[in-house]
């Protein structure tokens, strides 16, 4: 292919002709020949007069011009011109296509693979075979070349990889690679050790071409916990300018819904590759963080999991008795303080005021009775889970409580007065720690041989002693005691919190073991040694896209292979939970760097774009032709042949063959068909009413984020249509808010709406009143409403009724509301024959989507949403509120999932799913 700039010929031959234009120019010059000058005496007897046609003597200049631009058009036409053609790269042979197809390579996935595309389109052309290979997923038994025509079926289902190639497996299958082959190599950008010796590899065999975007690559370090903020560190591969990215925390919300918690920007200065970023955020909404994401940026890196190691628990410490003297060492709660204020939120104040900020631990030090209010306050607590750590002391031991029966806050009996032993008056020695045993949560913690007790309050012997029993001295006398009340937990440490009875509180065994009881976090990184012989079962897995989805029925993974923290094909990143916590297995760890892979100066690089390629062939003979025609035109008006009514006659005749009536300008009924129908769309029939409109369009852009976010349909934006002029059909469900003055639609749109109604498509009829007239009542919009459906060929109506599918679409519902809570929707009443059968907890209704739903709840102002993903309106108050939000979200969600997949619900092969459910 003959190159001129951007422009490509498939026949460059045919451009010689060009050469023959001069000659051309001169011959139509002399058409018409040149007249013979004679001297005639008489000619002098016609001067004056006139001729009615004339005709000159040569040909002009602009009329040649004309006809060489028409000649050098055919021709240009005939030579195949191509405007940015794909380059012919030259070279025979096999042809290895190479994707590093990692993590990195997610960003641009789509242009990589059109170039592949292109890559094999053109292998097809010189008939060279091909093979593709990714390096996070090399075939077995060496380089399968096949024709190109073979891997192109085969594109749609590459997909790359949330981990980095395997340095041995890449090495070995580099060394076993054999014969000549060319190579294009789709490099991600990243650099790594792997790339110099598989490039020289490659090298041995063929020539290597190196494709690469120039776009940014961006990762993030696991979160850590510093100062009382969140800490992260934003990292980019180039350096080269300033640049700033935005980082969220995403989490659930109070109630369970996945939204952005916080923001933050990352500033990266001229040459620097990292950036720090902080964010102080209060307990509760630290705690709810289940990642932090660069946004924007499609790729694993971009995304960091968190686990437990970041989630601070709330401990609230109580003592039974003030600091003695002031002196600090001598304080029930200091040791505690040491030992906990790195890892966990501490809080104190009174016990009933504590219990209102719901801690995740309350620590009773020396505490001996509580009020009858403040036990009943705490079995509550205890009940939905909260964890109580209580350690004796002198008022304890001198205490009534739990003697002669076992106290509720106590997880044993235990006898009065106490035990001293090593004392001034005392026998015996301190008494050192027995192992732990293997019901023990502290087993396999190593006792330090210099931690001893000298006092402690003694347990009742008992049946369930042995049982509650979880720590033991020496002489088998019980150390640490626990019972389970409800989903919560009582553990009693039978010595002082302090240094005054045990040398516990002193040692690093103390720290431990309060990890254990997951009083504190562990760190965010444990050992091989730490995680040898435990096996962890992945709950969530992390894509190259950044994308979070089930583990499905991947097996768990051994402790020594998650200490390593190397994703890989074994291993893939993501959230993994063991018998007491949960570890997060990122991209990037908190060491890892972040570089631009670097090529030798012999490689040539390319890019990613593909020029989309144009063929002009038709467009020059086009031209060609209205040249010709302009020429035949003024051929005709220089020879006097075109004159009065011919000269419109002609004019008529350019503008036929200039203007393109074989392509018509696209309507706007072909732009809302094609904007309908190629994703699902919501749409809004337009009232009239700019405010209810604009308030109708946010509700469904509400809508459909909920529905990207919680089901498999992701709606496009949503549209509003106007019944008179826009066709119905292209939308399978229609929010018509009524309003009072709203104009009453003609004869043909209700003609398109009863259409509509036929084949398939459903109607909300909101009116916004909150039901305050009952359905057929008499508000405004109840009687605009009545006017507007008289038209309409809708079946007979009833309340919705409990076992409608409605409300087990998709989320189990009792209740339909909006911004109001009126109860009664009113949807096509079920045929007189439904009855309930048998074993069956549903009616067998309709066969099809009910055509209308009616009611009065302003479903679109709780679902409103405004550009910032914020919610436009209040609804109800608190957490009452919130909650009744999440419900009209609910009913949206089950009213598009009706009418997309109809009465599937009813089917008897769901009813053991429903029924244990419903808990029936």
């Amino acid at each position: 292919m003959f190159m001129l700039g951007p422009l490509g010929f498939t026949a460059p031959w045919l451009l010689l002709g060009l050469l023959a234009l001069p000659v051309l120019w001169l011959v139509l010059r002399a058409v018409p020949p040149a007249p013979i000058r004679r001297r005639f005496p008489g000619v002098a007897l016609l001067l004056g007069l006139t001729d009615d046609e004339s005709q000159t003597d040569k040909t002009p200049w602009w009329l040649l011009l004309l006809r060489m631009l028409a000649i050098a058009a055919v021709i240009v036409g005939f030579a195949g011109p191509i405007l940015n053609p794909q380059q012919e790269r030259a070279g025979t042979g096999p042809l290895l296509v190479l994707i590093d197809g990692t993590w990195a390579d997610a960003r641009d996935w789509p242009r990589r693979i059109d170039r592949v595309e292109a890559l094999l389109a053109e292998a097809a052309r010189n008939a060279r075979p091909v093979a593709l290979v990714q390096t996070t997923d090399l075939p077995e038994g060496g380089v399968p070349f096949q024709a190109a025509d073979a891997w192109q079926a085969r594109l749609p289902g590459l997909t790359p990889a949330a981990w980095e190639p395997d340095a041995e497996d890449l090495a070995a299958w580099a060394a076993a690679l054999s014969g000549r082959f060319d190579t294009f190599w789709l490099s991600d950008g990243a650099a790594r050790d792997t790339r110099l010796p598989l490039l020289e590899a490659l090298e041995r065999h063929g020539t290597v071409t190196v494709f690469e975007s120039p776009r940014p690559i961006y990762a993030l370090r696991p979160a850590r916990f510093e100062d009382g903020q969140i800490a992260l560190t934003a990292l980019r591969a180039r350096a080269d300018e300033v640049a700033e990215v935005t980082v969220t925390a995403t989490g659930l919300d109070p109630n369970g819904v996945e939204r952005d918690l916080a923001r933050a920007t990352a500033e990266f200065e001229l040459g620097e590759d990292a950036a720090e970023v902080a964010l102080v955020l209060p307990p509760e909404l630290r705690n709810r963080i289940t990642r932090f994401a660069v946004s924007g940026v499609r790729s694993a890196a971009a995304v960091t999991l968190t686990d437990d190691s970041l989630k601070r628990r709330e401990v609230a410490l109580i003592a039974g008795r003030e600091d003695r003297e002031g002196l600090e060492l001598l304080s029930p709660l200091h040791f505690l303080h040491q030992a906990l204020e790195p890892s966990a939120d501490l809080i104190g104040g009174d016990l009933v005021d504590i219990l209102l900020a719901n801690p995740d631990v309350i620590v009773l030090a020396d505490v001996a009775k509580v009020t009858e209010t403040e036990e009943a306050a705490l079995l509550e607590w205890l009940d939905q889970g909260g964890l109580l750590v209580r350690f004796a002391g002198p008022r304890l031991a001198a205490s009534d409580v739990s003697r002669d029966a076992e106290d509720a806050l106590m997880p044993v009996r235990l006898r009065a007065g106490g035990r001293t032993v090593g004392g001034a008056m005392s026998w015996g020695a301190p008494k050192a720690l027995r192992p732990f045993p293997d019901n023990s949560p502290f087993f396999g913690l190593p006792v330090p041989a210099d931690v001893t007790v000298s006092a402690q309050v003694m347990a009742q012997p008992g049946p369930e002693l042995a049982e509650r029993s979880i720590a033991a001295l020496a002489d088998g006398t019980p150390l640490v005691t626990r019972k389970r009340v409800g989903q919560g937990q009582i553990v009693l440490f039978h010595v002082t919190a302090n240094a005054e009875w045990s040398s516990l509180p002193l040692s690093g065994l103390f720290v431990q073991m309060l990890e254990r009881l997951a009083i504190s976090t562990r760190p965010a990184q444990p050992s091989a040694e730490d995680l040898a012989g435990t096996v962890w079962v992945p709950e969530d897995l992390l894509n190259a896209f950044g994308e979070i989805g089930g583990a499905g029925n991947m097996p768990g993974v051994p402790g020594e292979a998650l200490a390593s923290g190397l994703p890989s094909h074994r291993l893939p990143p993501g959230l993994y939970a063991g018998e007491d916590r949960r570890i997060a297995l990122n991209i990037f760890s908190a060491d890892k760097r972040l570089a631009a892979a670097s090529w030798p100066a012999r490689i040539v690089i390319e890019g990613l774009s593909v020029a989309r390629e144009t063929f002009l062939k038709g467009a020059f003979l086009a031209a060609a032709l209205v040249l010709l025609a302009l020429d035949i035109i003024a051929s005709l008006f220089l020879s006097g042949r075109l004159r009065g009514p011919r000269a419109g006659v002609a004019a008529v005749l350019m503008l036929v063959l200039v203007l393109p009536t074989d392509a018509p300008a696209q309507t706007a009924d072909d732009t809302l068909a094609l904007a309908a129908t190629s994703e699902v769309v919501l749409a809004h029939v337009l009232s009239g009413d700019a405010r209810v409109d604009r308030i109708a369009a946010a509700g469904l852009r509400g809508l459909s984020e909920k529905l990207a976010q919680r089901t498999s349909v992701e709606p496009a934006a949503p549209i509003a249509v106007s019944l008179e002029t826009d066709e119905l059909s292209f939308f399978p469900f229609l929010y018509w808010p009524i309003t009072a003055n709203q104009p009453r639609p003609s004869a043909a749109a209700y003609a398109r709406l009863n259409r509509y109604l036929r084949t398939g498509g459903m109607i909300l009829m909101d009116t916004r009143d909150a039901d305050v007239a009952q359905f057929g009542g008499g508000s405004p919009e109840a009687r605009k409403l009545q006017e507007l459906a008289r038209p309409l060929d809708i079946p007979p109506l009833e309340p919705i009724p409990e076992d409608h599918v409605l409300t087990r679409t998709f989320y189990l519902l009792q209740d339909f509301p909006g911004r109001f809570a009126a109860r009664d929707v009113w949807v096509e009443a079920a045929p007189p024959d439904a009855e309930l059968a048998e074993g069956m907890p549903f009616r067998n209704l309709n066969d099809g989507v009910t055509p209308v739903v009616i009611g009065g709840n302003d479903w679109a102002a709780a679902w409103a949403v405004d550009d910032r993903g914020l919610q436009m309106f209040p609804v109800g108050r608190g957490y009452a509120g919130e909650r009744q939000r999440e419900i009209a979200y609910r009913f949206g969600i089950n009213l598009v999932m009706h009418v997309l997949t109809g009465n599937y619900k009813s089917d008897q092969v769901h009813v053991p799913a429903l029924l244990d459910r419903l808990g029936q």
